[in-house]
């Protein structure tokens, strides 16, 4: 059991499991004034729902009741854990990796390669519920690799930088250099992400900031 709005295309080799909505219209528009577009070789799994206007690259994934509101750009190889929700204008580039329980509010972006952890929480509102808070919305943007562990929450119009790493359960107040290391309540640079080693002396990451497999 699945709902499928018009002007829905759906590329091949996509599996779809029960009770999943593409196309759903946002308010104010009707069934099918907005094309949605979903890649080959998905999995999109029980009651998720991706709203119209959506155009999501090659091999995308969700878990189950993940919702994503419309007018995103989704590149290839995405993945979107379960209870995920990612609202609207929002730009996720190639190989993005958001765990279970995000949320992402529109005006983020999340560039190639970027990984965010389980219950993480963006904010994109500088005062909330202010007559003017719509006018000033701009989410964080992620760059290239950088990675975001469990339970953060970043503020209003942050950059990470390229390569970096946010430790878990931080709040981060201020931009992030690229290849540090970040934690804390503000978050602050405590080390480079070069010297993140596991117990035998072996790196953790390589130059480019991805996991050393």
């Amino acid at each position: 059991m699945k709902k499928i709005y018009p002007n829905v295309i759906i590329g091949k080799n996509t599996f779809i499991e029960d009770f999943v909505i593409f196309g759903k219209p946002p308010r104010n528009k009707k069934p099918g004034e907005l094309k949605t577009i979903i890649g080959d070789n998905g999995i999109i799994r029980n009651f998720t729902v991706i709203y119209a206007g959506n155009k999501i690259g090659n091999n995308f994934q969700t878990g189950d009741f993940v919702t994503i509101r419309e007018l995103n750009e989704i590149g290839d190889n995405v993945s979107i854990g379960t209870k995920s929700d990612i609202q609207h204008h929002i730009v996720i580039e190639d190989n993005v990796r958001i765990h279970s329980l995000a949320f992402i509010p529109e005006h983020s972006i999340l560039k190639s390669g970027c990984w965010i952890g389980p219950k993480v929480c963006f904010t994109n509102a500088p005062f909330p519920n202010s007559p003017k808070t719509k006018k000033y919305l701009k989410g964080p943007i992620i760059e290239e690799n950088a990675k975001i562990g469990a339970n953060v929450i970043v503020l209003p119009k942050i950059i990470i930088g390229k390569n970096s790493l946010v430790g878990a359960g931080s709040v981060v107040t201020k931009n992030v250099p690229e290849n540090k290391v970040v934690c804390g309540n503000p978050a602050k640079v405590i080390k480079d992400i070069s010297e993140l080693k596991f117990k035998n002396g072996e790196k953790a990451y390589l130059l480019n900031g991805r996991m050393k497999l």
